[in-house]
């Protein structure tokens, strides 16, 4: 078990993980928050861990990370919202930030959405997945998504209606991918 691994508190859960195999100044974590934040910061300055771990974002109260990727630097950033929308923005738009800093803030949301999910987009073709908590899903282009700065609201990517739900995940897809979706009651579709 990994919790064996790690000195964490009761109430603190993991969030997200990612690999390593080296920790190079060239390439960067990128974080986001619930709550519209998105930080960016040097990989290297994760490379001292020490026992009982390390600083890697400074949380505002009532905020919780959502999403961690490693980047070169140089990609697109999309960040979704629960009410179905999506922001695309340039990585370079982040400045880099130590491990204790805040963020920035990604996405202007209205009163009651939050970001549920981040993409990198690391490859030329990528397509967004998009899906809903009633099963609905919706694949786009990248390019129906214009590069903005940081703040704003975004475009609307799906509309959460009744019917569809609200948004719960996005991610990079390509045409030969496959999904495995899993619900809360444990079925897995393919």
């Amino acid at each position: 078990y990994i919790i064996n691994l790690l000195q964490k508190d009761k109430d603190e859960k993991i969030t997200a993980f990612v690999t390593v195999k080296e920790f190079s100044e060239v390439q960067y974590l990128v974080m986001a928050t619930e709550k519209v934040t998105i930080k960016k910061t040097v990989l290297s300055s994760y490379g001292n861990v020490r026992k009982g771990g390390i600083n890697a974002i400074n949380l505002v109260k009532g905020d919780r990370l959502i999403e961690v990727m490693m980047t070169d630097g140089n990609n697109d950033i999309v960040l979704g919202t629960r009410n179905g929308f999506a922001k695309r923005l340039h990585e370079k738009d982040v400045r880099n930030m130590g491990r204790k800093a805040t963020g920035v803030r990604g996405v202007r949301l209205s009163k009651d959405d939050i970001v549920v999910g981040m993409l990198v987009i690391q490859h030329q073709g990528a397509t967004i997945l998009v899906v809903t908590e009633h099963g609905y899903g919706k694949r786009s282009d990248i390019k129906d998504y214009r590069i903005t700065r940081l703040g704003g609201k975004g475009v609307i990517t799906v509309k959460t209606i009744p019917k569809v739900g609200k948004m719960i995940a996005l991610m990079g897809v390509v045409d030969k991918d496959e999904l495995v979706i899993i619900t809360t009651k444990g079925m897995v579709i393919r």
